[in-house]
């Protein structure tokens, strides 16, 4: 299993490493739409590189988690675990929506 804490910080230091911004987060968020963007070009033209783009994008965001003292790996475990106890229900279109929220 993989220590995203670990990691975040590990991305985050190589970001310091090489220069490159840790302070402006709007960037950051920017630079963040690129990488989906690169990700869905590669899906959308079967390249062969979609792996390394959708990393990309777990990069992008783990360092930006870090610039905003976020602990990614909890908050992702919590989103999962919320995500499991929603209940869903097709509205009226068809259409599935969270119930009770």
């Amino acid at each position: 299993m993989i220590d995203l804490v670990a990691k975040q910080k590990e991305v985050y230091q190589n970001k310091l490493n090489k220069g490159f911004n840790v302070t402006d987060v709007n960037q950051e968020f920017c630079y963040l739409y690129g990488e989906v963007a690169e990700a869905f070009d590669a899906y959308r033209k079967k390249k062969e590189d979609l792996n390394e783009e959708l990393a990309d994008i777990m990069i992008f965001t783990m360092g930006l988690a870090e610039i905003l003292h976020i602990n990614l790996e909890d908050a992702v475990l919590k989103k999962i675990d919320k995500n499991n106890k929603r209940v869903y229900v097709k509205n009226d279109k068809g259409v599935l929506v969270k119930k009770g929220e």
